[in-house]
């Protein structure tokens, strides 16, 4: 007989001495799916480390003011100041008097040719519409309840004829005949004619549909707004203050110029293709290279001024119409300038695009294409005449991948 334990301890069992026991449905099985997913953002974010987009590392420099000789720049012949215009422009309006129905658009939005800005009230247009397709239907069908009379008016004719050579029938019957043939000939034509006509009054209600579409003559920026639904709209001035003639402004940003007005006295120092720096009033700091598109061939003997077109090199979103513009006409030549200020740049930094002058500058960690103006070299730099101002970071040797907008590191000077 086996002995008894001397006491309850001898009973327990001792776990210390051994190994967790691991389940597919226990703590251990929860942290194998996290040690795999925990992998797989690893792999992922390694995989779009060594893949994925880089932004491009480029060298720069910073456009500075410089005194001292060797310098050369354009000689300002004239000063005026003037406003940013735009040569095509619009207040779209539609062809017909009507209440608006739908208004498609916003300030600010930029729509293409031809695009729908707005509807109006069409169920008028509609009805008239169906009532003329009936009509026409109507025309068609009596058009064809007729021609069996005139096929057997002209069989009927063809009958008589013969018989009347033959003297078998009446002078006054043959006569007969041919009167009832010519009748149903006449009334075919009329029918004929009656479709045409009820054709084309089908055309015309359904070009009135279509007017009561208005669509974008050109492709642009909706500037204002200036109809609200539930409102009447009408080509011209009727029904009072409270009809509108217009449903928005729309504009044209690659038209946009500066106007300004040259004094008489001064307008011999102006021609056409002539170079000009402008200077928005918003940012002062910015010079615009220009040049002058034409001088308008009429003064305004009230004013006793001239209005000359001036052309931006390239285009800029900063720019925007009715805004206050400076603007200094220059000489055509380069002279020396011995001494005093000039912005220079390094003359790796400068591209020459179809005869112009191109940097791209370091904004925001991005690059912006910038047409400038050029004066004469100063040693290893370019003098800027227009389009930098002093800070501006402009990118050396800029590689033929930028892109506008594209991000960029600027690489770390030793």
């Amino acid at each position: 007989m086996e002995a008894k334990p001397s006491s309850l301890d001898a009973l327990r069992i001792d776990r210390s001495s051994h190994a967790p026991i691991h389940s597919g449905s226990g703590g251990g099985g929860k942290g194998w799916w996290i040690f795999l997913l925990i992998l797989l953002i690893g792999g992922g974010a390694g995989a779009y480390w060594k893949w994925g987009p880089k932004s491009l590392t480029v060298k720069t420099a910073v456009a500075r003011v410089e005194s001292g000789a060797g310098g050369s720049s354009a000689r300002t012949l004239l000063n005026a100041s003037g406003y940013v215009t735009t040569r095509l422009d619009a207040t779209v309006s539609s062809k017909i008097t009507g209440k608006v129905k739908e208004i498609l658009v916003e300030e600010g939005m930029k729509v293409e040719k031809d695009q729908v800005l707005a509807r109006l009230d069409d169920s008028n247009v509609l009805t008239a519409l169906r009532l003329s397709e009936a009509q026409l239907e109507a025309s068609k069908r009596a058009l064809a309840e007729s021609e069996p009379g005139l096929a057997y008016a002209e069989a009927e004719l063809g009958r008589m004829t013969g018989l009347e050579k033959s003297r078998a029938v009446s002078r006054t019957l043959f006569e007969r005949a041919e009167s009832e043939a010519r009748g149903f000939r006449a009334r075919i034509e009329r029918l004929k004619s009656e479709i045409t006509v009820a054709e084309r009054q089908l055309d015309d209600w359904k070009q009135q549909l279509d007017d009561t579409i208005i669509r974008a003559p050109f492709a642009g920026v909706v500037t204002t707004k200036d109809s609200q639904p539930g409102e009447m709209i009408s080509p011209i001035s009727a029904g009072g203050g409270f009809t509108r003639t217009g449903i928005c402004t729309l504009v044209d940003m690659k038209s946009l110029e500066i106007e300004v007005d040259v004094g008489e006295s001064f307008i011999n120092r102006v021609k056409a293709g002539q170079p000009v720096e402008a200077t928005l009033d918003a940012y002062p700091e910015w010079k615009i290279p220009c040049k002058v598109i034409a001088i308008i061939p009429t003064a305004d003997r009230q004013k006793a001024t001239v209005k000359v077109r001036v052309g931006f090199d390239q285009l800029d979103p900063r720019i925007l119409p009715q805004m206050g513009v400076k603007v200094a006409f220059k000489s055509e030549e380069v002279v020396d300038a011995p001494s005093g200020n000039a912005l220079v740049v390094p003359k790796s930094a400068v591209k020459e695009e179809k005869g112009k002058g191109v940097v791209w500058i370091v904004r925001d960690d991005k690059v912006e294409r910038r047409a400038v103006g050029l004066g004469g070299p100063r040693g290893d730099d370019l003098v800027v005449t227009a389009g930098l101002a002093a800070g501006d970071q402009v990118v050396l040797d800029a590689p033929a991948e930028l892109a506008e907008g594209r991000a960029v590191k600027v690489e770390k000077r030793q």
